[in-house]
């Protein structure tokens, strides 16, 4: 059971999406950074200098009275919050993963789409009299029996 397990293990699909699921969770802590540090903060200034993370609805008062200046001070007071304005950085960071796996996957598709290459040379010709498919070195037509011009290969 040990060598059937290392044998799966060490198949090339397992290492890859262990690779990817390790690059994937960079890749997020790295689109969390940019949602909270390089994006909100500009969209905070131009909504009137609104932080996104401390956002929430009071639903239940803690220990100290309302209001809260911040989330961390609703929290600490035990205070019952929703917060929203997190929500919507989540929110932010997904579009952004999304999108970027979409990209992903369609330069993928494309590297899997084969190459067309030049087209082929026709194998067949029309016959000018019965109109029937005729191999191209054909010189008579096997369906009405013209004789017909070779033409000269290419």
């Amino acid at each position: 059971m040990l060598d059937e397990f290392k044998t799966f293990a060490i198949r090339g699909n397992v290492i890859d999406m262990a690779v990817g699921i390790i690059i994937g969770a960079a890749f997020g802590s790295i689109v969390q950074s940019l949602v909270k540090d390089v994006l909100m903060p500009p969209l905070g200034l131009l909504t009137g200098n609104v932080d996104f993370a401390n956002l929430f609805l009071v639903l239940k008062e803690g220990a100290a009275p309302a209001p809260y200046a911040t989330l961390q001070a609703a929290q600490e007071a035990g205070a019952v919050t929703i917060n929203y304005g997190l929500f919507l950085n989540t929110v932010v960071s997904f579009l952004i993963v999304a999108f970027a796996v979409f990209l992903l996957v369609r330069y993928i598709n494309k590297l899997r789409e084969p190459d067309a290459g030049p087209p082929s040379p026709p194998t067949v010709k029309k016959c000018p009299y019965c109109v029937s498919d005729v191999p191209i070195q054909a010189t008579r037509c096997p369906h009405c029996t013209s004789e017909l011009e070779v033409e000269a290969p290419a």
